[in-house]
């Protein structure tokens, strides 16, 4: 495994030591039947009864959804050691082979007398005997589902596949085992597939049972998903909404509202007239000069306007202190003033008119 692989195992493992119960869930049923293949006992789900509960912690609170399977049967997982499996490395001889049909032919009749371990017991030893029987990890099995011990029959149905990839009876015992654990889904495959192989009237009684519940699961995870999905696009919109505020709040509070803005470089005028075009302001540009005297005596009544419409941009340029500003406007004499909204050009005043002035800022803001 890679390095990144096992750091997001670790992770995983650590969530669930954190919170067992996500173990429960439909899609780590795999998982779930391995780890209690070892013998590891997992918690029950809390809450746990008829109706499986299925919940997701987003920004908005729980969102819980009730799935009502059918659980009758269903049994918590046995955790008891191991049964004695067979050697896959002995030979099978024919004298083995014999007396493991033999043992065989006892377990059956076992079974017929309702004498379950018994039937155990004689498979057990036929197994050790002829190891590479498919049929006979797969009646063992089969008997470990009448136990209701699932975990047992999954380790036999495993040994039967090993031996025999097309075993109908060892995907039958497999897939009624995860029926009897839960493992809705998982059970539908194994059970599908052992229909497919071999009809058989039982396997398909508890397939429609499984697929009942199969049904239900898949309709919870699809309006699940969808829900998780809606969430995810609040959660971009509302994060894209809380992006804009505060671009639009660093804008403003870079335009000064009620002052005017003294320029120095070109880069300053760009960036004014952009932040005043992403907020739809007016801008005011003036240009004056400190030998002006006609600016000496309109810059008092430019700073009053600023105040007295905040929501208007208003800058000014030095042409003696910003010569590469005022070269970029063409500006040949001073004062004069530039309205600009969306970064165009929609009017100007020539000359220290006040009236002119204030009247053009109420035209275009």
């Amino acid at each position: 495994m890679e390095a990144a692989d096992i750091a997001d195992l670790k992770l995983f493992i650590d969530h669930c030591k954190s919170d067992p119960s996500i173990l429960h869930n439909p899609s780590l049923g795999y998982f779930r039947s391995y780890i209690e293949s070892l013998g590891a006992r997992i918690p029950p789900p809390p809450n746990s009864s008829t109706h499986a509960k299925i919940s997701d912690n987003g920004d908005e609170g729980p969102i819980e959804s009730d799935i009502d399977l059918d659980e009758t049967d269903v049994v918590e997982p046995d955790n008891d050691p191991p049964h004695m499996m067979g050697d896959p490395s002995i030979e099978n001889s024919e004298e083995n082979h014999d007396a493991a049909q033999t043992l065989k032919s006892k377990a059956v009749v076992a079974l017929s007398e309702g004498q379950l371990d018994k039937a155990i017991s004689h498979l057990t030893e036929a197994v050790t005997l002829n190891p590479h029987s498919a049929i006979l990890y797969a009646t063992r099995g089969e008997v470990f589902v009448k136990l209701k011990k699932p975990n047992a029959a999954i380790r036999d149905a495993d040994a039967a596949l090993q031996n025999n990839p097309d075993s109908a009876k060892a995907y039958k015992v497999r897939g009624m085992a995860r029926a009897i654990l839960g493992h809705w889904e998982e059970a539908a495959k194994d059970l599908r597939i052992a229909s497919k192989l071999d009809y058989d009237q039982e396997v398909d009684a508890v397939l429609r049972k499984v697929e009942s519940n199969v049904h239900k699961i898949v309709a919870h995870r699809r309006k699940y998903e969808l829900s998780r999905k809606e969430r995810e696009l609040k959660k971009i919109e509302l994060e894209k909404k809380r992006l804009a505020e505060a671009q639009a709040a660093h804008l403003k509070s870079s335009l000064k509202d009620g002052q005017v803005i003294a320029i120095q470089s070109k880069n300053e005028i760009d960036t004014k007239l952009n932040a005043a075009a992403k907020l739809k302001r007016l801008v005011v540009l003036y240009f004056t000069a400190t030998w002006c005297g006609p600016c000496r005596t309109i810059s008092p009544v430019y700073s009053t306007l600023a105040a007295n419409y905040p929501q208007v941009v208003f800058l000014k340029v030095d042409i003696d202190e910003a010569r590469e500003v005022a070269s970029t406007w063409n500006i040949t004499s001073v004062p004069i003033f530039f309205f600009i909204k969306d970064r165009k050009e929609m009017d100007k005043v020539v000359g220290a008119d006040k009236r002119s002035l204030e009247s053009k800022i109420v035209q275009y803001c």
